[in-house]
């Protein structure tokens, strides 16, 4: 546990201490004086209200349009299954500014509505709605239903023999052992949606704001680190509470159920009910998730002289937005994210080993604290990195490592959520045998361990990839204007008027949507059903 106690104390808890220190210290003394001034003005009031509103509408809605969806992936067997969970997954591990980018071309100036009805949402809510519910999606469907492909179908079956009709069996059978998943999903939606950044960026304009988009306003926009320090304390601790509340969900559903082989619980649909309700999830799954994917492609190809590879070609010339062209952002991305997946494995590695190995209250604060990152101001982590570390022995300002160290805070927590189940299903026997057989600890877990765990660790190391691709936040700050990453390259060019840069961003979102999907599909193919978080 000491290596990722120490990894988080130093590139989480120092960082954001720093910035925090920054914002409340004056004269060597604290300001504490500063907070109630800061929470009583009534601007921070609508942004803390909009940020709650809009995250609670945005779960609300996702689980409307998820929970069938994770139910026909739960229960039925059809055609092209894999494949589409593989791109249902796709959205989830897509960088906001590209999920955004997509909802700019279907929804806003000039968007396919725009263009067929003379609709627009960008500036609206309900742009930012859907974009979260796009985003979210697969975060219900793999929460609740890895665990409802894992319930055994007869508990159902029996309460029907027994006089219940088919609604009453589901609500008194099924809908209790679901409910500590719905409720995780749901609460990891709402962190999402309560910490969203670059969805607000793109699609809210100056007139939406939520707390993580409010603390980069004060802090790039308006120098106020004050301000901003009270929005990252009271952001963290909206966060820790989610949290908490997440770990106990967690908990209630690891203890309370038993469960079956999911190859022995999915059929293929019967009747027209049935038939119905694939068509429909597939139809929504077209409308909602792959149709804003298919017009950021179509954009992207989309010049003015008509359909061709001219802004694609545009990306290896330099017009003064970058140092660079901005297809160096393409192997950029590539070298941070695979640097970064090697830290998060190690680290998320090693702090699922400890936490499955050890109890008690301690362990299980540490295991709650390993998900911090997720929903902390990326924008607090990415500035406090430039304002912490900035002395030897950890002088990092200008070094490269600081990317991939942020986009690793991220990728920890998925690795971690992905190896604990398995790591808990390894059967202790199997290390004591070989203990009394002579083996060394280290030899043990070689043997023992790593090929028990190791489909684990490549899913694992296959999300903090897509993850680290993806990361904006924090990432945002601390690339050099000579080394910029996808999304930030992405943000840059959609922040220029002119239609050549707006092309530009169109066809860089589709090379990250590309490589992200090639990472969900590999990791599909390796990924064995179980009931996991994410």
């Amino acid at each position: 546990m000491a290596v990722p106690a120490a990894f988080f104390a130093v590139f989480f808890a120092y960082p954001v201490g720093a910035i925090v220190a920054r914002g409340l210290r004056d004269g060597g003394r604290w300001q504490f004086g500063r907070i109630p001034g800061v929470l009583g003005d009534p601007d921070v009031l609508g942004v803390l209200w909009f940020t709650l509103w809009q995250a609670a509408a945005s779960t609300g809605l996702t689980l409307v349009l998820a929970l069938p969806a994770a139910y026909v992936f739960a229960r039925f067997d059809f055609p092209g299954k894999q494949l589409l969970r593989a791109l249902v997954t796709v959205p989830f591990v897509m960088p906001t500014v590209v999920v955004g980018s997509a909802f700019l071309a279907l929804t806003g100036r000039g968007g396919v509505l725009d263009g067929w009805w003379g609709i627009r949402l960008d500036t609206t809510v309900w742009a930012i709605l859907l974009a979260h519910v796009f985003f979210n999606f697969a975060v219900v469907v793999r929460t609740v239903g890895g665990l409802w492909a894992q319930l055994d179908p007869r508990q159902e079956e029996a309460a029907r023999v027994l006089g219940a009709g088919r609604l009453a069996a589901w609500r008194h059978v099924t809908l209790p052992a679901l409910g500590p998943a719905v409720a995780a999903a749901a609460l990891m939606v709402f962190l999402f949606t309560f910490t969203s950044f670059g969805v607000i960026q793109i699609l809210g304009g100056p007139a939406y704001a939520t707390l993580e988009v409010e603390i980069y306003r004060q802090t790039a926009d308006f120098l106020d680190l004050p301000t901003a320090a009270v929005l990252s304390l009271l952001q963290l601790a909206a966060v820790a509470a989610v949290l908490a509340v997440h770990a106990w969900t967690v908990r209630r559903r690891e203890r309370a159920l038993r469960l079956v082989a999911p190859e022995t619980t999915a059929r293929r649909p019967r009747g027209a009910g049935e038939r119905a309700l694939l068509g429909g999830v597939v139809a929504v799954v077209a409308v909602l998730l792959l149709a804003p994917l298919a017009v950021l492609v179509e954009r992207s190809f989309a010049t003015p002289g008509g359909h061709g590879l001219g802004f694609y070609r545009a990306l290896q010339e330099s017009d003064g937005t970058f140092a660079v062209p901005p297809l160096e952002a393409v192997g950029n991305s590539l070298a941070y994210a695979a640097v970064a997946t090697v830290i998060a494995v190690v680290v998320g590695g090693l702090a699922a080993a400890a936490v499955t190995r050890r109890a008690g209250p301690l362990v299980r604060g540490f295991d709650a604290l390993l998900m911090l990152p997720l929903g902390t101001s990326a924008v607090t982590v990415g500035f406090g990195f430039l304002i912490a570390l900035d002395s030897p022995p950890l002088d990092l300002r200008s070094s490269w490592i600081l990317v991939p160290l942020a986009q690793a805070l991220v990728g920890v927590p998925f690795v971690v959520r992905t190896m604990l189940p398995v790591l808990r299903a390894v059967d202790d026997r199997l290390r004591e045998a070989a203990a009394v057989l002579g083996a060394s600890p280290l030899r043990a877990w070689r043997e023992v361990d790593l090929p028990l765990v190791r489909r684990a660790v490549l899913v694992a190391a296959g999300f903090a990839f897509a993850v680290s691709l993806g990361e904006f936040g924090a990432t945002v700050f601390i690339a050099g204007p000579d080394r910029p990453t996808l999304p930030v390259a992405v943000a840059r060019l959609l922040g220029r008027a002119g239609e050549t840069n707006y092309g530009q961003a169109m066809a860089l979102s589709t090379i990250l949507m590309a490589v992200c999907a090639a990472s969900l599909l590999l990791l599909e193919r390796v990924r064995k059903n179980q009931a996991g978080e994410f």
